[in-house]
């Protein structure tokens, strides 16, 4: 039996080479990319980001406390909050924990600015692809919302060919990704290695706990995720919040350093110290962007898909709930991250994923501290596979329609048990060629689109210069 599992180890630590070599590959490629369509729809928006997160941020508060937009009955499944609250589930996950710590781990603290970078382009990213979720969206046979980048390349590019082609793409890496990438095997995990080194609980117990918890919810569709999603979604991040700043407080005469050494490490290579091996501009770059994305979705093209269900006034209102959600996500969340590792010194530990962040909440709050991270792991591995189960539902209903749910269903539970059993760098390599994969198509369909998402930005707000003149 040691021999067949040192044998599987070996088998597994050579594909974990293979797949990071590929993955490595293609977000050379992609990096350039997802940073200058960004950028391009930060100017066809007029800085949307930073003219209107205010607004955006304004119009999140009054979801998470219940006030409603307009009198008018809105369609949609879910109102725009738990639509947000969907997305967040999905993007506030695992990579807000284990995936800061991985690209410190091998971009080092120079992969901290990148990400903010990947951020603040996102903002305006996710406003585009919130935008023309709502403004393209459809409708199933019963009545339920259709929705996300398939359906506004479909339905919003004028080449017809081109549009079926890059829809089709979009939904078959989207389903791909859902079920074996970032969205599904990562997040079991992540979860699985959080409880078996705090806890001492074995992986495949986690693993068939998970899948049974999350079979619960997603038999109930968008409305019951979202009612779940609405309800976890700000609980998670705020428990988050307060024991994450007790290790930010704790070591708080280092905090001033470690922005330094973010920015002077984003433009300089840094040298191996402690467990860190050292890494180049280029490793930072690439793994700043590689998690940023990982992180917070934007031009990924999953997040439409749940905003495209909201009861909404507009497609701009939803499109200023999306900069907010990447700014909550990227900019809040993983930041906090990044400063407890940094600051406790456990980026130099030579661990990696959510053991390092386990390691630096213990060091600063003994005994629960890693008992925190495992229960975050838990709630933020368990809001994101429900969103993503949400996402790889509608990329399938797309190819082949209604009748795929419910075998769907069980590929998928299935598959977070498998996950919450492989090896840790495996689970994130997939993901990051699963992302690149369903990256690329609504990439273009949103360059091609950036005419419209500029124009209907342009027109809403010239007749209504800030988002509460809108009268419906």
């Amino acid at each position: 039996m040691d021999d067949i599992l040192a044998q599987l180890n070996i088998f597994y630590d050579n594909l974990s080479v293979w797949v990071d070599a590929t993955a490595s590959n293609m977000w050379t490629v992609m990096v350039p990319i997802l940073f200058f369509i960004g950028l391009w729809l930060t100017i066809k928006t007029g800085f949307i980001q930073f003219r209107r997160l205010p607004e955006g941020m304004k119009l999140i508060f009054a979801g998470f406390m219940g006030k409603k937009i307009g009198k008018k009955k809105l369609e949609g499944d879910v109102s725009p909050f738990a639509a947000l609250s969907t997305a967040l589930a999905a993007t506030v996950g695992n990579g807000n924990i284990g995936g800061v710590a991985t690209a410190l781990f091998t971009g080092g603290p120079g992969a901290i600015f990148w990400m903010w970078m990947c951020g603040f382009v996102g903002m305006a990213t996710k406003y585009a692809e919130a935008l023309l979720g709502v403004k393209y969206r459809e409708k199933y046979e019963d009545g339920s919302i259709a929705g996300g980048p398939m359906y506004y390349i479909k339905n919003g590019l004028p080449y017809k060919r081109l549009a079926r082609i890059l829809a089709a793409g979009f939904a078959v890496c989207g389903a791909f990704a859902a079920l074996f990438g970032t969205g599904n095997m990562m997040q079991a995990n992540q979860m699985a290695l959080a409880f078996e080194s705090e806890v001492g609980v074995p992986k495949y117990i986690v693993g068939i706990i998970i899948s049974f918890a999350v079979g619960l919810v997603i038999i109930g569709g968008i409305k019951r995720i979202g009612a779940v999603a609405e309800k976890l979604v700000p609980v998670m991040i705020i428990i988050y919040f307060i024991f994450g700043f007790i290790v930010i407080f704790s070591h708080l005469s280092e905090i001033p350093g470690v922005f330094i050494l973010i920015f002077k490490s984003a433009f300089t290579p840094h040298a191996a110290t402690g467990g860190f091996l050292g890494a180049g501009v280029k490793l930072a770059i690439q793994h700043g962007f590689r998690r940023g994305l990982l992180t917070n979705e934007a031009g990924l093209g999953s997040a439409p898909i749940a905003h495209a269900a909201a009861q909404t006034p507009s497609p701009v209102h939803q499109g200023l709930i999306g900069v907010g959600e990447v700014f909550i996500d990227t900019i809040i969340v993983c930041t906090i991250t990044a400063l407890i590792n940094l600051s406790s010194g456990m980026w130099q530990s030579g661990l990696d994923g959510t053991a390092m962040t386990a390691a630096a909440f213990s060091k600063s709050v003994p005994v629960i501290g890693g008992l925190v991270v495992a229960f975050s792991s838990l709630l933020f591995g368990y809001s994101t596979l429900i969103g993503w189960y949400y996402y790889g539902e509608q990329c399938m209903k797309y190819l082949f329609g209604v009748k795929v749910t419910y075998p769907y269903r069980v590929i998928f539970v299935t598959l977070i048990f498998i996950g919450s059993v492989i090896s840790l760098k495996l689970a994130f390599y997939i993901g990051d060629i699963a992302n690149a994969l369903m990256a690329f198509p609504n990439l273009i369909g949103l360059a091609l689109m950036s005419g419209t998402i500029g124009l209907t930005t342009r027109e809403f707000f010239k007749k209504y210069p800030k988002i509460e003149d809108f009268d419906g």
